[in-house]
């Protein structure tokens, strides 16, 4: 009599999924929504601040003379590969010249001063602008710098300009920073303070001596 086999087939058990994995996958795409979100309220805030930045331009016309960054829209994102080579930034334009002196407002007039820290006299300012915004070092005489750029006509003014005027009995005595619509920014003279003031004035415009202008070295 044959013997019977008691040998049990062997069942192979049928992975199922447990509750650490579940939780696991959960917590996973909760992070990528978090991300996504996270990534939306960025782009929100960059434009939130692009229009803040416009309109506080748009409130003030000296500021909206010297604006040399004008605000990028957010960039989409889009498909293909992202390039991680930074883009080269562009050359800074003679108006840069006139955005970093209008920083200097309100520093007091101090002869022979090229800092913030100590004062400015009106070359002072200006070697100092054009070397913190367009990496040019200038002579410390109003005369000498005269010398330098291009001619420009009165009528051609922009802002970044030299202007030059008469008030020490000798030409190219004084020189300022033009900013647009007649004006100009400079480091006046002792006891006051670098300031705006307009080119039309009486005392300005019977000493106006001719304007120059200054191009990048970066």
């Amino acid at each position: 009599m044959p013997i019977a086999s008691h040998a049990e087939d062997r069942i192979v058990p049928t992975a199922r999924p447990t509750w650490r994995g579940v939780c696991a996958a959960t917590v996973v795409a909760a992070c990528a929504v978090l991300a996504g979100c996270a990534g939306a309220d960025r782009s929100r805030q960059a434009e939130d601040e692009s229009r803040r930045i416009a309109q506080y331009y748009a409130d003030d016309p000296i500021g909206a003379l010297l604006q040399r960054q004008q605000i990028r829209p957010a960039r989409r994102a889009g498909g293909g590969q992202a390039s991680h080579s930074p883009e080269p930034d562009p050359p800074a334009s003679p108006a840069a010249l006139a955005d970093t002196a209008m920083q200097m407002l309100g520093i007091r007039y101090r002869w022979g001063g090229d800092d913030p820290s100590v004062g400015f006299d009106c070359s002072g300012l200006v070697a100092y602008a054009a070397e913190q915004s367009l990496g040019l070092r200038l002579p410390r005489r109003a005369d000498e710098i005269a010398r330098l750029g291009q001619p420009v006509d009165r009528s051609e003014l922009q802002a970044g300009d030299l202007v030059f005027f008469n008030t020490l009995g000798r030409r190219y005595s004084h020189v300022g920073i033009y900013l647009g619509e007649g004006r100009f920014v400079h480091a006046p003279s002792a006891g006051g303070v670098v300031r705006v003031e307009r080119m039309d004035m009486h005392y300005w415009a019977k000493r106006y001596n001719g304007a120059r202008r200054l191009m990048a070295m970066r």
